[in-house]
């Protein structure tokens, strides 16, 4: 190969690594987005309701309240679709006696603004401030996926007393992640929203319950398990041997559910 053939080869490569670098939110976060009045409209069929008021869409919650809730489990889902699709934590946890809140994240759903890890943890933390505030402790949070650094971020700001953790296929770092997917784009190296999960959680003191899928093609098992190892808490870790990333076993009626509010929620 010549040289100028070299360099021209080279010079693809470092447009395709600008390219990477620009457009990479648009590679890590996939909303699903409705006008209000299309949003009302579906949690109306699914008995849900906008939380805290209709001019501050935040979060979804439940039209049916629970009585005398053990306490008040916030959740943060993974990096596409929106909060409505994921009405199975309200199904699972409030038949377990919990208050549920699905947070909605900027530029989700029908809020406004634009996604980013800061910009996320930010939202996460207010979010979980005006539920503390609403409905006091306990707060335990829910993190699936991209929602676990969410969940770990908001934990590590010491602005809100989290009482546990459930950690639904999460990552040491989205950095090491995306590098096992796109190594020959040097993704660790390029990666802006790092969501570093292992440093965030290392002074965690409260318990923390970890699903893992066996088959995720997602999130590696290894990257879940190099956070299991480093968590200093209290941790539990449930396997899933036959999963993958979206087709876990989350009915309401699964007997893990029981078992790890269980473990982070003792009563």
């Amino acid at each position: 190969m010549n040289h100028s053939r070299l360099m021209f080869l080279l010079l693809i490569y470092l447009l395709i690594l600008l390219a990477a670098f620009l457009m990479q939110r648009k590679m890590m976060y996939f909303p699903s987005r409705f006008t209000p009045a299309q949003q009302d409209q579906l949690m109306q069929a699914l008995d849900l309701q906008v939380w805290p008021s209709v001019n501050d869409r935040r979060a979804i919650i439940s039209r049916t309240p629970v009585e005398k809730p053990k306490g008040t489990v916030l959740v943060f889902h993974g990096n596409a679709g929106a909060a409505l699709h994921r009405t199975y934590y309200i199904e699972a946890l409030q038949r377990l006696g919990f208050r549920v809140l699905i947070a909605e994240y900027p530029g989700y759903g029908a809020r406004e603004g634009s996604p980013s890890e800061a910009a996320l943890i930010e939202d996460g933390i207010a979010t979980a401030k005006q539920a503390l505030q609403a409905y006091k402790e306990p707060l335990f949070l829910c993190g699936e996926s991209l929602g676990s650094g969410v969940a770990a971020g908001v934990a590590a700001s010491h602005q809100v007393p989290i009482r546990g953790l459930l950690l639904i296929t999460p990552f040491d770092t989205m950095a090491k992640v995306a590098q096992r997917h796109y190594w020959f784009l040097l993704a660790r190296w390029l990666v802006r929203d790092k969501f570093d999960n292992v440093a965030r959680l290392r002074g965690f003191k409260g318990p923390i319950a970890v699903v893992l899928a066996g088959r995720d093609e997602v999130i590696p098992n290894r990257n879940t398990l190099a956070l299991f190892e480093t968590l200093p808490a209290k941790k539990k870790l449930w396997r899933f041997e036959n999963a993958g990333h979206n087709s876990l076993l989350l009915e309401s009626w699964r007997p893990w559910w029981q078992e790890a509010m269980q473990f982070i929620a003792p009563q």
